[in-house]
């Protein structure tokens, strides 16, 4: 299928983060939980497309897997969705070590036990492996509401993206090894409702594009030395942008 002009576009728009990025994010987050809360609202901003794109990564180890980050509880549902049934295509892809794009969900013979679990929450899954040492697999999992998002420039954008989350997710999985539990992670789901909430109000304010509102939130954060969610928090209560948050599109000349 052909990239559609305004989805090339995107994915150029949006390259995947530098390691110096990502490693930051690591460093500046207080625990597992946070990182993976910023870690998903830094892929839904990257992988931001012309419609909504939700995304999780799930993690298998000790034969147990779970979605350690996703960019909203709908995604979240989608994967365990999978766990319920020990199959889906997030599970084969980290299972399996191979990309699988499911391109109608409803008219899938292979996945049609799972499009009937999840009804209209997809119309098309993504879902490719990231290389997550010996000791786990994982994959980087995307759903939408239409069967025409995946294209060959987004599956290259989401490819691309998972490549560069290779080495931070081996790191933070080492460093945090006792954190992985699906308990633990109920708070972050909790703060990411807020994030959202203060990305949208960002974005309205400064008519910025969601990756420059996550920019804004997350430089916000390194430069308070505060955790993102109680900066989002802040936001909604009306704490005041930086100055240049409100000009961004003055700066290009």
């Amino acid at each position: 299928m052909a990239a559609e002009p305004g989805q090339a576009a995107s994915s150029a728009q949006n390259p995947p983060p530098s390691l110096e990025q990502l490693q930051d994010l690591l460093l500046e987050s207080p625990g597992f939980d946070e990182f993976l809360l910023e870690l998903s609202v830094f892929s839904a901003a990257k992988l931001a497309a012309p419609e909504p794109m939700l995304c999780a990564i799930s993690v298998e180890r000790d034969g147990r897997p779970v979605t350690v980050a996703s960019s909203s509880e709908a995604a979240k549902r989608m994967d365990e969705k999978q766990y319920g049934f020990d199959d889906g295509p997030c599970l084969t892809a980290l299972r399996e070590n191979r990309r699988v794009l499911v391109e109608d969900l409803e008219e899938s013979e292979r996945w049609r036990r799972y499009a009937g679990a999840v009804g209209h929450g997809a119309a098309s899954v993504l879902a490719v492996p990231i290389d997550a040492g010996p000791d786990a697999s994982a994959a980087l999992n995307c759903y939408a509401m239409s069967t025409d998002l995946f294209d060959e420039a987004a599956i290259a954008s989401v490819e691309s993206y998972a490549h560069s989350l290779s080495r931070i997710l081996r790191l933070a999985l080492r460093v945090h090894r006792v954190a992985l539990h699906p308990e633990r992670l109920h708070g972050a789901l909790q703060s990411r409702a807020v994030v959202d909430a203060a990305l949208s109000l960002v974005m309205a304010q400064t008519r910025s594009s969601r990756d420059e509102a996550a920019g804004i939130l997350h430089d916000m954060a390194l430069s308070s030395k505060q955790q993102l969610k109680r900066i989002a928090a802040d936001i909604l209560n009306g704490a005041k942008l930086p100055e240049r948050a409100g000009h961004g599109d003055e700066t290009h000349g």
